[in-house]
């Protein structure tokens, strides 16, 4: 199973607001993110669950809490940590899954990620939450599709095909 990030990160690294929004509205951006996880799992932490408002269709949406409370909610699965939700997906024999934040789920996954998919916007961007630090020595490049607000970039972690 193939363990992805997908991130789009502006100039001056900001991936969100410290209310939990997205400082930006690409349309191209957004549907390069929709196509590329259809039909995948998505995983995300409470906060960015709560940005999107409701599951993203056409994926298995899993949701990373520590509260006992989060209520149930459909086209969901709920789990208390990063590692239990890959694991999920293991046993349930998924092809790839899909990391797609916040900071803190990304900062757990970076070290245990086989490939990050990263959309560098092409401008900053008001924000205080920032993508976390990695280092490039780990990833080749593979890829880069270069559009006009934005470059996807897409890196394979060095040892993996």
């Amino acid at each position: 199973m193939r363990i992805i990030i997908i991130a789009a990160i502006a100039q001056n690294g900001v991936i969100g607001t410290a209310k939990g929004e997205m400082p930006w509205h690409v349309k191209e951006e957004f549907a390069h993110f929709k196509s590329t996880t259809l039909g995948s799992p998505i995983i995300m932490g409470r906060k960015t669950f709560e940005t999107l408002g409701k599951p993203l269709k056409g994926r298995l949406n899993i949701i990373i809490t520590r509260s006992e409370s989060f209520p149930s909610i459909e086209e969901t699965l709920i789990q208390n940590s990063l590692l239990s939700a890959i694991d999920h997906c293991n046993k349930n024999n998924y092809e790839k899954i899909f990391i797609i934040g916040g900071r803190e789920i990304y900062t757990q996954a970076i070290p245990l990620a086989d490939e990050m998919i990263l959309s560098f916007m092409k401008f900053k961007a008001e924000g205080e939450i920032l993508f976390p630090e990695y280092d490039e020595n780990d990833w080749r490049k593979t890829d880069e599709r270069n559009l006009e607000q934005f470059s996807v970039v897409y890196f394979v972690r060095k040892g993996k095909n």
